[in-house]
């Protein structure tokens, strides 16, 4: 009678439990209302690439364990591979998968039996999930770093063929000086430059292997870490168990350098939109990348950078998202971290769709070099006419002074700068010659601007070579 009441316990755990990888204590099954909110492989599933992977470096690591023979793993190796063609075909996960795990630890009994469940000894869900999260974020900033190299190489070649062309920079949104076209388009450049780095950081503190540190103590089995390192691509191991399985910086790391990217997207969109505006009239934005509108038929509208300049919202609260569920955790795993995974592949979701629309808006741009090379005033070069006279041994502040009379002057009397008198030149500095008026030139002053890194013809064919540089890098 004993027995059978032990057998039909068991039957009922088995029943309820479905293909769960935990339960065995539990006299029932978890209830619906458990099993919904428990239950994350809608959000996991594509982690299963990486679990695959790192099941087969288990596989492997069991046999210099002893665990496993060699036929074992092989046996597991390939039927891993059956399981990932099935996956890459669509198979659709039973309500019974709580999770990725569940789900190939499921497909794995039916392609090679009952010996598929000697896999999971010695590692724990814990770190498991945490290796294959660190793969994927150490792929997604590598498929990242593709698209934005992408964007970089579309405007260092439209800088190239722009070299000769001006254009107003800004300051405070007020025409400031001129510079050349290639330099505006070079800022942005070296703004996702500084963003590839952050996205190289990010994959390489991503790159260090939790695996083998079980729930939270450490595998029991004598496991070879540094080679399963070196065999997921990994360039380190986790040096406690306790951390590895409660760390979710590098998740963090990844979506700071996204929301950089997002922010310097967001506003090369923003100079565009401005650019493209009737008001400004500097480019065109190509049919490709432009919708029209509903009501009105002359529209042209940069949807795509205006959801580019919206993205940095949306990254930086997928950043806030995981920061704040990462905020009150104890340490060790916590079931928290379930929900760490949603806010990082929707940044990298987002990212991998805006980037390669923004590329191509900057792509197909036309560019209306005569229309930026008349909003060019001579005013914008009082700069020069104050450096002028600086040359001639004036303090930079009397210069600035002198000149600054001459910019009201021509602002009261509603000429530009360089239609003023000589009379007035030299009222406001005995030192002004004739030679001054070269300087209200906007060529003059780029030429005046040699220095590194400045807007001078030489200072930009040196910055693109630079360019070229670290894109080759």
């Amino acid at each position: 009678m004993a027995n059978a009441k032990r057998t039909s316990a068991r039957s009922v755990r088995k029943k309820a439990a479905g293909h769960q990888l935990w339960g065995g204590r539990f006299a029932t099954g978890p209830d619906p209302a458990l099993v919904a909110i428990n239950r994350s492989i809608d959000v996991d599933f594509r982690l299963w690439p990486h679990d695959i992977q790192l099941s087969k470096a288990w596989a492997a690591g069991l046999v210099g364990a002893g665990v496993l023979s060699r036929r074992e793993a092989g046996t597991m190796r390939r039927g891993l591979d059956r399981v990932a063609r099935r996956l890459g075909k669509g198979v659709k996960p039973l309500r019974s998968d709580e999770d990725i795990h569940t789900l190939i630890d499921r497909l794995l009994h039916e392609e090679v039996g009952q010996v598929a469940s000697r896999l999971h000894t010695g590692r724990s869900r814990n770190d498991q999930v945490a290796t294959a999260s660190r793969l994927y974020v150490m792929q997604a900033m590598r498929d990242v770093d593709v698209a934005a190299r992408a964007l970089q190489r579309v405007c260092l070649t439209r800088a190239r063929k722009l070299t000769g062309a001006l254009m107003p920079a800004y300051t405070h949104l007020q025409r400031a000086q001129p510079v050349s076209v290639a330099h505006w388009l070079l800022a942005h450049f070296w703004a996702v430059q500084r963003d590839r780095e952050r996205l190289a950081t990010a994959a390489h503190r991503a790159g260090v292997m939790p695996l083998g540190s079980g729930a939270i103590a450490g595998s029991a089995f004598r496991i070879n870490r540094p080679r399963l390192a070196r065999e997921l691509g990994f360039h380190s191991i986790s040096q406690n168990s306790i951390d590895a399985v409660g760390d979710r910086d590098f998740m963090a790391d990844a979506l700071f350098a996204l929301t950089g990217l997002a922010l310097h997207t967001s506003r090369l969109a923003e100079d565009l939109i401005l650019f493209g505006s009737s008001e400004f009239g500097f480019v065109r934005f190509g049919d490709a990348f432009s919708t029209g509108s509903s009501m009105m038929p002359q529209k042209r509208n940069p949807d795509a950078l205006e959801l580019a300049r919206a993205s940095p919202a949306r990254v930086l609260g997928d950043l806030v998202s995981l920061v704040a569920t990462i905020k009150g955790t104890p340490s060790g795993y916590n079931k928290d971290f379930q929900e760490d995974k949603r806010p990082l592949f929707d940044a990298v979701n987002l990212t991998l769709q805006l980037l390669p629309a923004v590329t191509g808006t900057v792509r197909t741009l036309t560019f209306n070099v005569a229309k930026m090379r008349s909003a060019i005033s001579s005013a914008m070069m009082a700069t020069d006419l104050a450096d002028y006279l600086v040359r001639q041994r004036v303090t930079f502040r009397e210069a600035h002074g002198a000149v600054g009379g001459l910019v009201r002057e021509a602002e009261i009397a509603g000429v530009e700068l360089d239609a003023l008198p000589e009379s007035s030149f030299l009222a406001a500095h005995p030192l002004f010659q004739r030679s001054a008026r070269r300087e209200l030139g906007a060529d003059a002053s780029l030429r005046n601007r040699e220095v590194p890194g400045g807007t001078g013809p030489k200072a930009v064919a040196a910055q693109i070579v630079m360019a070229e540089a670290a894109l080759a890098r």
